[in-house]
């Protein structure tokens, strides 16, 4: 899978996620980093890529699904400092899913 992590995404689940075999380019790569970029503008670029988004924006980035699904994904995730286990969940998650492009996927810690 392609992956966009934006700029608030943990990077050791970046590295997670690589190790499992995933595509991930973080907008720190993209040298779109700490530039205050609109989220908006994090899915269009990543759209543009062919990446699917992942952030711990969940609120604005549902928001955006909600207002168009013409994206190339969106997963959505709380906060887990298991970023092993995160990574593990993000690729169960995506893992199955025959296109993720349109999608929002909800992964979410454990309770």
């Amino acid at each position: 899978m392609q992956f966009y992590a934006d700029e608030n995404f943990p990077l050791d689940v970046v590295a997670e996620l690589r190790n499992l075999k995933h595509d991930c380019l973080t907008a720190l790569e993209d040298e779109r980093a700490n530039q205050k970029i609109p989220d908006e503008q994090v899915l269009e670029r990543a759209t543009e890529l062919g990446r699917a988004v992942l952030t711990i924006n969940r609120i604005d980035f549902k928001r955006l699904h909600q207002t168009d699904t013409n994206h190339a994904g969106i997963v959505i995730c709380t906060f887990d400092a298991d970023f092993k286990g995160q990574a593990q969940r993000i690729d169960a998650a995506c893992k199955d899913l025959p296109e993720i492009k349109g999608q929002l996927v909800r992964v979410y810690r454990p309770s």
